[in-house]
């Protein structure tokens, strides 16, 4: 029965958005009762069988020589489901509103419900077979996603995604393949023994599976389809572009180090410092970028480049430490970069700017939006009691031991980024309360904070964000379980 309720999860949203794709002529009101029942009922499911524990890898559909598409549920699929079906349902009712005034509404909420269904596919994957797969088709479901405004930029925005995904899938195939071929039990922590294998064999398929589903974690030099994204509309930016896409990547890369590979083979060789070393370099990199970017979205979408790469040094350190710190960062920021969208795409709604130096005295007309945004700043920055506090300090301590050259350097890039953060995430609250030179550009207009339909969204994650913060415990708790291999 409870596997039963893993393939409904998956297969009620595609089915959903399917539905949702057909509703052309359906009355604005009853499209999005039926996307949030979707969302609310896809959600129910995967709690359901979350909150049950584990279930072992079974069998969906067998191929031919040991190639299987499998199902299971283990630590980090309870995390990821558990992560993006907390969310969906809440920013799809952001969606609602930001989306009032658009055109191709049905084909916009048929593809959004039609995403979480495939994304729930990549975190319940059993093997690595299986995770390509929904990797594969999460690319092509999110496609029509980021070119949904069909103007000039939006069309180019999707032709650099499909470029940049679709190459990073091509590289990621053949170790997929070969991995499948020699360890056909599928995932299993700590990774198999590949004894039959050269050693340096082993570390190339290693470091293409790494650079390939590293191009949605937006590596160096895999980077630059993250911030043209930004094109895209604001609930697909921060639902799936800052977090289940991008995350993705971050998941597909630590089922390959940890549960595909062996950290224990694969640390101290040059592989795994290569992996640790673009990490750092793609995380400073990022930060620096978002330093001088003027375009709110597109300042965020560089400060997402740079997180991912956060959740990646973690796991390339390869010990429990730096997994239990990569896993923390990917929740947190996830939680943390959803309120920034979100606020962002508020403001660009309410007011129908894009730049920073638009920003100067919204704060006094939009209060709950900016206050909500300083939050998170505050968060992402890394300030004590603040959730992003938690996972950066992990990090942290989590490079000091791991005692190498390379871990170091990591741990300075780590501290050199956190600086930067601090400067270009308050920027726009400072702007929006403060503003240069006394100049109120809002002062005497309509502008105002949203409805309801958005603030419930963007002020529930800013409250998560605080009390994970304060009480950290039952999330450090669970990821240590996971970094240990007890779940």
């Amino acid at each position: 029965m409870r596997e039963a309720g893993i393939i409904i999860s998956i297969l009620f949203p595609v089915f959903g958005g399917i539905f949702l794709l057909e509703s052309v002529k359906m009355e604005e009101r009853t499209r999005r009762i039926w996307c949030e029942v979707f969302a609310c009922a896809t959600t129910a499911i995967v709690w359901a069988v979350i909150l049950t524990g584990n279930v072992d890898e079974f069998t969906v559909y067998s191929f031919t020589r040991g190639f299987r598409i499998t199902l299971k549920v283990d630590g980090p699929s309870m995390l990821f489901a558990g992560m993006i079906s907390a969310m969906w349902p809440f920013v799809t009712m952001y969606a609602f509103e930001y989306m009032e005034r658009a055109k191709h509404k049905s084909s916009f909420f048929g593809f959004y419900i039609m995403t979480y269904g495939v994304t729930l596919g990549v975190a319940f994957s059993g093997n690595l077979l299986t995770l390509y797969v929904f990797y594969e088709m999460l690319s092509l479901v999110t496609l029509p996603l980021v070119s949904h405004y069909q103007d000039h930029e939006s069309m180019y925005a999707g032709r650099v995604y499909a470029a940049y995904v679709i190459g990073g899938a091509a590289m990621a195939l053949f170790p997929t393949i070969v991995m499948t071929m020699f360890a056909e039990s599928g995932f299993v922590w700590g990774g198999h023994s590949f004894s039959s294998l050269s050693l340096n064999f082993v570390l190339i398929l290693w470091l293409l599976g790494f650079f390939g589903f590293g191009v949605k974690a937006a590596v160096l030099p895999f980077h630059i389809w993250l911030p043209q994204a930004t094109a895209a509309p604001t609930p697909v930016t921060a639902l799936l572009h800052a977090v289940a896409v991008v995350n993705t990547g971050v998941f597909a890369v630590t089922r390959l180090t940890w549960y595909v590979f062996s950290p224990e083979y694969l640390s101290g060789t040059w592989a795994q410092i290569t992996g640790v070393l673009v990490a750092s370099a793609t995380l400073l990199y990022a930060s620096g970028r978002a330093l001088r970017e003027r375009h709110f979205k597109r300042k965020l979408a560089y400060s997402t480049v740079s997180n991912l790469s956060y959740m990646l040094y973690g796991i390339m350190l390869m010990t429990p430490a730096g997994l239990q710190a990569g896993l923390a960062h990917m929740l947190i920021h996830g939680i943390i970069k959803m309120s920034l969208f979100l606020c962002a795409g508020s403001f660009i709604h309410k007011s129908g700017m894009h730049y920073l130096y638009e920003i100067d005295g919204a704060g006094k007309k939009m209060p709950f939006t900016f206050l909500f945004y300083t939050l998170g700043s505050l968060s992402l920055t890394g300030i004590p009691l603040f959730s992003g506090f938690i996972s950066k300090w992990h990090l942290l301590t989590a490079g000091a031991e791991a005692g190498t050259v390379w871990a170091y350097i990591g741990t300075v890039c780590l501290i050199t980024s956190a600086f930067f953060c601090a400067i270009y995430s308050l920027t726009a609250s400072v702007r929006a309360f403060f503003p240069v030179n006394g100049g109120d550009l809002w002062e005497g207009t309509s502008l105002t904070d949203p409805t309801w339909r958005m603030l419930v969204p963007i002020g529930l994650f800013s409250v998560l964000n605080v009390v994970i913060g304060v009480y950290p415990g039952p999330i450090l708790g669970f990821l240590d379980q996971i970094s240990r291999g007890v779940i």
